[in-house]
């Protein structure tokens, strides 16, 4: 998400709209042409548009959306018209949202109700690994896994980091939050992988850009470890994938069925359960 607010961010913040569409239901009247762009956070997994008269458009991408950026006059490739959910275009830029399945206009005052629930940002000027640490062992039964993808805890972690964390600290995604040893370093790391992403698509978890090795786990099972040598094994779901579970490299708790139940869905919680572990 961080990339994608740069990319926003360079094409439009300070620069007036000279079209702003807004592409579902209940915001298909609202015209943004004559408002200037004022600047673009990310927070979190979510991006906060905020636009001069004191608005905000609220977005988030989950699985399948994305903000693709073109020059005036460039032909659109993110997909057919029917997916395009927001045009904001100046003078020399068009910014264009596909498959947004978050998409609102708010007051920027009233963006608390959207992001206010989030942990510390990883990215964020506002970082406090303190208090990430403290918010992950406030429930120490938890594993690890789970309180890694709960924002709430910490803003940024998705699915790849979650796994791969889990591998670097030798620990599985079950173990309990409070057995895990030095959750500061856990943090820390977090923070380091996050941060030397951010400027390039994809993930690079192994320092090695090299196909089909730039993660220790994530998308790896069967195959052997890039540390032991070890097989990448995994636990069934039921939706019939796998999750990497466990190798020579990690210890700690496995989840007690193949197919571990699902957790009470959470409107605060971003963490997608169908994401392999």
């Amino acid at each position: 998400m961080w990339l994608t607010a740069y990319r926003l961010r360079e094409a439009l913040a300070g620069r007036r709209l000279v079209r702003g569409e807004l592409r579902v239901p209940r915001l298909a009247a609202t015209d943004l042409a004559g408002r200037a762009v004022e600047e673009v956070v990310p927070r979190g997994k979510h991006l906060l548009t905020r636009i001069e008269g004191g608005w905000t458009l609220h977005s988030h991408l989950r699985m399948d959306g994305s903000w693709q950026v073109y020059r005036a006059g460039e032909r659109w490739r993110g997909g057919p018209q029917w997916q395009v959910r927001a045009v904001l275009a100046t003078a020399e830029n068009v910014a264009v949202g596909y498959r947004l399945p978050v998409l609102a206009l708010l007051p920027t005052t009233e963006e608390a109700s959207v992001v206010g629930h989030l942990g510390p940002d990883l990215l964020g000027p506002d970082w406090d690994p303190e208090e990430a640490v403290r918010r992950l062992l406030a429930d120490p039964a938890r594993p690890v896994g789970e309180a890694l993808l709960d924002q709430r805890n910490l803003a940024g972690v998705g699915n790849v980091y979650k796994s791969e964390l889990c591998f670097l600290r030798g620990v599985t995604p079950w173990t309990p939050m409070g057995d895990v040893p030095g959750p500061e370093r856990l943090v820390a790391l977090a923070r380091k992988l996050l941060d030397a992403n951010k400027a390039r698509h994809g993930h690079i978890t192994t320092g090695d850009p090299r196909r089909g090795r730039t993660h220790w786990v994530y998308g790896r099972l069967s195959q052997p470890c890039l540390r032991c040598g070890t097989a990448v094994r995994g636990v069934g779901r039921s939706d019939g994938r796998s999750r990497p579970a466990r190798n020579g490299c990690r210890t700690g708790a496995r989840p007690a069925s193949a197919a571990p139940p699902r957790r009470q869905a959470d409107p605060r919680r971003e963490a997608d359960t169908r994401t392999p572990w």
